[in-house]
Parts: structure tokens; C-alpha cells; sequence
């Protein structure tokens, strides 16, 4: 894995002796993604650094920024293309030689010979830069479904890129005003879906998009998009076949490696097959890596440790215990945006104690995703049953006032009352979006102030939810909702937080679940075998039936979740009262803090409703703290 970053260079600016030095200082602030080498590239126009994590060829003839043979061409380029075996023999047939082992040298080679049309043919992540010498124009791309991070500034003339938010700071004409509406995003969704960042001229290429650009003007397309309209007429068995067969094909493309390589292992049915297909694949034990809690509720290294025994894998634990008040800020800096999913802690530590067996991890995102496996499904399809049976009008019109009456109540089951009224009157696209916000909208309205209350009072987040739910070439409701998350909560929250903790580590992770492959498959899978009356990853769970136990598939799903309410009274208590008491920060420019001080109050008297606003007004400050103050 890489890091990758770059600017257009004006002719007539006095500071061009400058140049060099500024690309090496974007270098060093993702030094972390890439600890191997580093190398700067100018020309009169542009200036490219990249840092490498070397994986394939791991000699210097791998070094980026790399020169196509014919010159015309510069890369830099973060990720891995898994089929660049095949697609070197395919150009060498075309005449193309090459002269080291790197997929790098590969994808130039194919852009060379079909320009844009290249990514089509890439089975891979990856952030992608080339700089055209001749025709003086900059082509980025990122992967289909956005594993590899890619950000571009442009204003007033001027153009940057990189990997990360970081490496663009360094850069004089950067410049970082807050963009209200995605802070308003964030509280939302606990993360800034893309294209936006927390800062008005820097975006997110969206993933499965290319950009041109000569520095000033712009052509941004979608190259691919995930289609749910051609559901699949074959049986269960043989889609359970064609899936397992799908699956096992990823995990073996992605255990090509120079170095070594293990895998993440919770126990859930995801991780697990990985490992148990790994396992075929691989002639030594595979070294796995698990991540417990001192809170049973939130333990699965037993189940971890039973896959790891069934596979004969090299297996190691690590559990967080104490310290994560002390850990907590120093991890968070590797945001750039504020990022509130509180699993980040366990995947930083995950990630920590691979590195140290390993460069290379695989891990099972993407299966939730693409099988239907998160609670919230069964939750949705419950609610929208319920819905259906009551004709549209009195929905509207008597239900918000059921609503309102039973929300005076104020206890926990009238609350239960209160939301599921709330969100059977809505449509079913808002009603996701409202059931699986982070942030109430009554709390918010109650607590939000000054600017971001005046400069974001018409603007509704539910907007990006409705919009790719409409979006989606279905009338299938569940395939709506899958669509939704593959295009916003699995690119700007999962994929966010696995990237930006491994690459902390300067581990690199791969997703065979991922592989675009598979995901068109699975949405191919009618949604009735995804999620099966309670059973949620219906054929998934099937299809690996002769490689897993059933306690592993069948199970209760826990995820990757830590026991938040309980953090924020003890691990990480100090921190959090530190945060809430104080009235010189970010947060008190958005909230009234004594409100939030009495929300704090009562969750040290045991109620945990608003959990969730607490610990993301926590994470908002703690990104305010690193990069505002």
C-alpha cells in the first residue's frame, strides 16, 4: 500500500524553487502509508510524491513516480491490480515489454494502450495518478467501490491531490474552511459521505469515477455502477456454488505477496470463510489475528480462537484492557475529518499486532453489505411490513401525533413507541435514513447554535440517503437499501476506518469480499435468499455450510463493536468530562454546552439514550483539537 500526492505548478508563481520542498513535506505527512522509499517528480506543470509500502518487487526498479517506456506518461499509484498477471501477458502479446515485476508498470502500460478505458479491465483497489507530459493534462481514478482513498482541492485556479487531507495541508494556497453542511453530515452519519470533505474546496473523487483536468477545469465521469435490475433465475444450489467458487477465485487473487501475509479473524462468518479458503490455498498455517474486550457482551476471541484451531492457523490475541483514553486522541489524528464509528479503536489495535507478524492482511468487509447481514435490515423490512398495512394518508396524518403522545410519557417503551410511530409514518427512504441516524434530530435541534445552525438550517443530510435509494435500478426495497449503503456507509465509514488504521500501522488490507465480481453477484442474488425471513446472509451462510461449523454461521451476530456507554463512564471518562465541561472548542461553536453538560449528566446516572451524541460530539473534538485549534 501507498500514499500518493501532487499540484499543478503555475509558470508565473515566484515560488517554484519552492516546489520540491513542499512535495517532500506532503511525502512526509503520509510517510506512515508508505515507509519503504519515497520519491519526488517535477516537470514545468505538475509535481507528484509518492510513498511505497513495497509488496510486489521489492526492488528499487518498483519506485514511483514512474516514467512509461516511451516517456509520455508518469504514475503514481496506491493499491494493487490482482490480475496484473494476466494483463501483462495480455500486453506483451500487443508488443508492450516491461522491466520490473510491479503491477505498477502494468496499469501504465495499460493506460498507454487504452487510455480511460483501462479500468474496466482492472480487478483491484487502488487510487490512481497519471500525468500526461505531452497533452499536459492529469488523469485520477479510484477503484469501484472506493477502498483506496483519493482527495483533489480546486480553487481559484489552483489544483492538488492526495491521499490523504494531511498531505495537502502542507501546501501553501491550501486553504481549510470548515463546510457547515458537512458537519451537519457528519452528527449524521458519523462520517462525511463523498464527494464532500470537512473543508469547502477539498472533495472525495467518488468511487467509480475518473477525473481529467489541466489544472483549471474539470471532466469528472462514472466509469462503473452496481445494478440490482437483472435478479438471477438459477436455483439456490447453483447460485450457492457459483458464489463459494466466486469467493474462493478473490481470496486466491489476493494472496499474490512479496511479504507475508495473514489474515484479520473475528469469528463471524465472514472472516472465517476467508481463513478457511486461505487455508486451501496455502501450503503454511496462515497467521490470523483477533481483538477482544474485557466486556463478554463484546468478546468474540473465542470463536476466533475456534476457527483458528479448525484451520491450524497461527493465531495471536490482543484485548483491550486499559489505555484507550490514552490511545484514543493519538489515533483519531489519523482522520483528517471528524469519524465517529467507535470500532476504529479495535481495528487500529487489530491492525497493530498483524504488522507485527505480517504486511499483508485479508479481512471479510463487504459481507455485510452485499448479504444483508446488519441488524438494521431485519429492523427496516419489520418496519416496512408494518407500514404497508396502513393506507399512506393516516400515516401522515395520525401517526406523528401518536408520536408526539407517547414521547411524553417518557419512558423507555413509550420512547420505542415514539420512534417506530415516528418512522412508520415516513417513506420508506427517509425512514432508513432516520431509523439509522446518529444523531436525533429533536437532540440536534435542541443543542445546535451560532453559524451551523444559521448556515444549515434548510439543508436536510436525509437528502444523500433518498438520493441513492432513487438512484438504484430497482423496485426491490432491500435491494434499494443495499445499494444506499454500498454507496455511502460502506465508502465513507467502513472502508475509511480499515484504511486510515492499517495504513497507521503501514499494514496493507485486502477484501476478497469485496472483489467487483462478487458484488456484482450478490447483486444478482434475489433478496429473498439474502435476507430469509429472520435469517439474515441467507445463501452465504448456505453456501459456505461445508466449510464452516454451524455455531460459527448460525450464531448471533456482534460485529465489531466496543461497549461505548460503559467508555464513556470509565476507560475513557476523564477524556469525555474534559470535552463536556469545557467552553473553548469546536463543539461549543456548534452546541449549547450547558445542554450537552445535562445530557452528559444524565449518562452518568445510567441513561445511555443519547450515547451516540455524546461519543460523536467526543469525536468531532477530538479532530477539532488535532487540526482546527
Amino acid at each position: 500500500m501507498c500514499g500518493l500526492a501532487g499540484f499543478f505548478r503555475s509558470p508565473s508563481t515566484p515560488y517554484r524553487e519552492a516546489h520540491r520542498g513542499w512535495l517532500e513535506a506532503m511525502g512526509q505527512a503520509i510517510i506512515h502509508r508508505g515507509p519503504d522509499a519515497g520519491a519526488v517528480w517535477l516537470d514545468d506543470h505538475l509535481g507528484m510524491v509518492h510513498r511505497r509500502l513495497s509488496i510486489l518487487d521489492l526492488s528499487e526498479a518498483g519506485t514511483q513516480p514512474m516514467v512509461s517506456r516511451s516517456g509520455r506518461y508518469v504514475i503514481a499509484f496506491n493499491g494493487e491490480i490482482y490480475n496484473y498477471v494476466e494483463l501483462r501477458q495480455a500486453l506483451n502479446t500487443a508488443g508492450f515489454t516491461f522491466r520490473t515485476q510491479t503491477d505498477t508498470e502494468v496499469l501504465l502500460a495499460l493506460f498507454e494502450h487504452k487510455g480511460v478505458n483501462c479500468l474496466s479491465e482492472l480487478n483491484g483497489m487502488f487510487a490512481i495518478a497519471i500525468w500526461d507530459t505531452e497533452a499536459k493534462q492529469l488523469f485520477l481514478a479510484r477503484d469501484r467501490l472506493g477502498k483506496k482513498p483519493l482527495y483533489y482541492y480546486q480553487e481559484g485556479g489552483q489544483f492538488a491531490f492526495a491521499s490523504e487531507i494531511k498531505a495537502l495541508i502542507p501546501v501553501p494556497f491550501i486553504r481549510t474552511e470548515l463546510r457547515q453542511d458537512a458537519v451537519k453530515d457528519f452528527f449524521a452519519y458519523q462520517y462525511v459521505p463523498d464527494p464532500k470533505s470537512i473543508y469547502n474546496n477539498i472533495h472525495k473523487l467518488p468511487p467509480g469515477h475518473w477525473l481529467i483536468t489541466n489544472g483549471e477545469g474539470c471532466e469528472l465521469q462514472q466509469y462503473w455502477d452496481l445494478s440490482f435490475a437483472n435478479p438471477s433465475s438459477a436455483s439456490q444450489s447453483e447460485l450457492e456454488t457459483g458464489l463459494y467458487d466466486l469467493i474462493d477465485d478473490a481470496v486466491r487473487l489476493r494472496m499474490v505477496s512479496d511479504v507475508p501475509l495473514g489474515a484479520f479473524l473475528s469469528g463471524g462468518i465472514d472472516s472465517s470463510a476467508v481463513v478457511g479458503l486461505m487455508a486451501g490455498h496455502s501450503s503454511q498455517p496462515v497467521t490470523t489475528c483477533a481483538i477482544g474486550f474485557d466486556s463478554k457482551r463484546f468478546d468474540e476471541v473465542q470463536w476466533a480462537k475456534k476457527v483458528a484451531e479448525q484451520f491450524h492457523t497461527d493465531h495471536h490475541e490482543f484485548t483491550v484492557r486499559e489505555n484507550v483514553a490514552g490511545s484514543l486522541s493519538g489515533i483519531a489524528r489519523y482522520f483528517d475529518e471528524p469519524f465517529a464509528d467507535p470500532s476504529f479503536v479495535p481495528t487500529y489495535f487489530v491492525s497493530e499486532l498483524a504488522r507485527q507478524k505480517v504486511t499483508v492482511a485479508l479481512a471479510g468487509d463487504g459481507g455485510d453489505e452485499n448479504f444483508a447481514g446488519y441488524s438494521k435490515y431485519r429492523t427496516d423490512q419489520i418496519e416496512n411490513r408494518l407500514r404497508n398495512l396502513f393506507p399512506g394518508p393516516l400515516r401522515h396524518s395520525l401517526f406523528p401525533v401518536l408520536a408526539k403522545m407517547a414521547g411524553g410519557f417518557g419512558t423507555p417503551t413509550t420512547r420505542k413507541a415514539q420512534s417506530l410511530l415516528g418512522t412508520l409514518a415516513m417513506e420508506p427512504d427517509r425512514s432508513f435514513f432516520v431509523t439509522n441516524s446518529f444523531f436525533r434530530q429533536s437532540v440536534w435541534d435542541d443543542l445546535v447554535r451560532g453559524d451551523l445552525k444559521r448556515e444549515t438550517e434548510g439543508y436536510d443530510p436525509a437528502d444523500i440517503t433518498r438520493a441513492h435509494y432513487a438512484n438504484a435500478d430497482t423496485d426491490d426495497h432491500l435491494g434499494k437499501i443495499l445499494y444506499t449503503d454500498i454507496k455511502t456507509y460502506l465508502p465513507g465509514d467502513i472502508l475509511v476506518k480499515v484504511d486510515r488504521m492499517s495504513m497507521a500501522n503501514s499494514l496493507e488490507t485486502r477484501a476478497p469480499l469485496l472483489d467487483y465480481r462478487v458484488v456484482e453477484y450478490a447483486a444478482s442474488i434475489p433478496s429473498a435468499l439474502k435476507l430469509n425471513g429472520k435469517e439474515k446472509k441467507y445463501i452465504l451462510k448456505h453456501a459456505f455450510e461445508k466449510l464452516l461449523p454451524e455455531d460459527v454461521l448460525y450464531r448471533k451476530k456482534m460485529g465489531f463493536s466496543v461497549p461505548l456507554a460503559q467508555w464513556l463512564r470509565s476507560e475513557i471518562f476523564e477524556l469525555a468530562d474534559a470535552v463536556f465541561r469545557s467552553d473553548d472548542g469546536g463543539l461549543a461553536q456548534c452546541f449549547d454546552m450547558h445542554k450537552v453538560r445535562k445530557l452528559w449528566q444524565n449518562h452518568q446516572r445510567g441513561q445511555d439514550q443519547n450515547t451516540q451524541e455524546l461519543w460523536s460530539m467526543l469525536a468531532f473534538e477530538l479532530w477539532w483539537g488535532a487540526y482546527q485549534r
